[in-house]
């Protein structure tokens, strides 16, 4: 299944629909009560296989278009987003850094969560070296404590697409990197969520970055270093990752900051980060209040 929250009005909040192809159902039309997917995730697997079973009997005309609404962040309310530095070797590389330790791990802001289509606010008075950096993300459906690289994958709810949007003059200023990602609206995540039964392999996705009409990342999640199983499995090590955390995996190469020259973000730069089998989330930057 595929997850999405929307705005339906103007003046509206977010709702949890479901999405099929070009249409979309609200999940109040399944007979549930789930505002975000953070309340599905919650209510267990269960809950999921009904919703599936409810769907499946709709009839063509209980579907709307997508175009009839906006999108909303594809996670709301999430117990924490979680990053993972240098997880392709390329990228390490062309920045410089060592990714020898471990995984760098490290948290992102809830303010910084973006929208499929939103607008991404470039605040130059603070960083005018705003890069990009297209990453499969991926939701936790269960609370994961000390399972191993084998069963990892059995605790995944979803998958989705993430820009994790950085100011590299800030990320070369500080010892860590949450702020340099955390600007508000820095973190664009969707336009949907993806069930993990609809994504059989994650080592096996091409993911690409446009910026404008250039190609500037063109990869497959097979080049990670730590795999999405490897990087659950170290992780709830040290930690108990709840239901609902959302794990960024890393970029490949490609950044706008080891470009010749740099290629960095600018008011009225769009930029579209595709994840097959997920889709293709677009972010409009813009120029800061």
């Amino acid at each position: 299944m595929r997850f999405a929250h929307l705005i339906l009005s103007p003046a509206g909040t977010p709702e949890l629909v479901v999405v099929h192809d070009e249409r979309f159902v609200p999940v109040q039309r399944l007979g549930a009560e789930h505002p975000t997917l953070q309340h599905l995730i919650e209510a267990g697997p269960d809950e999921l296989d009904r919703l599936r079973s409810a769907a499946v009997e709709l009839p063509d005309d209980a579907w709307a278009p997508l175009a009839d609404a906006a999108f909303a962040p594809a996670a709301i309310g999430a117990p924490i987003v979680l990053a993972v530095g240098l997880n392709y070797d390329e990228h390490a590389s062309e920045l410089s850094l060592d990714n020898d330790s471990g995984p760098v791990l490290f948290s992102l802001f809830p303010n910084s969560l973006g929208a499929h289509e939103g607008e991404v606010p470039l605040p130059a008075h603070i960083s005018e070296e705003v890069d990009y950096e297209g990453e499969l993300g991926v939701v936790i459906g269960r609370a994961a404590k000390n399972v191993s690289p084998e069963e990892a994958l059995d605790y995944v709810f979803g998958y989705t697409a993430i820009n994790d949007i950085t100011a590299r003059n800030v990320q070369f200023q500080e010892p860590q990197w949450s702020r340099c990602k955390s600007f508000d609206g820095f973190t664009p995540i969707g336009p949907v969520v993806v069930t993990a039964d609809q994504i059989p392999d994650p080592q096996a996705l091409r993911i690409t970055t446009d910026v404008d009409d250039l190609r500037v990342q063109d990869s497959t999640t097979e080049f990670m270093i730590r795999t999405v199983a490897q990087l659950i499995s170290s992780i709830s090590q040290s930690l108990t990752l709840l239901p609902g955390t959302v794990i960024s995996t890393g970029s490949p190469g490609g950044a706008g900051r080891s470009r010749k020259p740099p290629l960095y973000l600018r008011p009225g730069t769009d930029v579209t980060v595709t994840i097959e089998g997920i889709g293709a989330l677009t972010s409009h930057c813009i120029a800061a209040e």
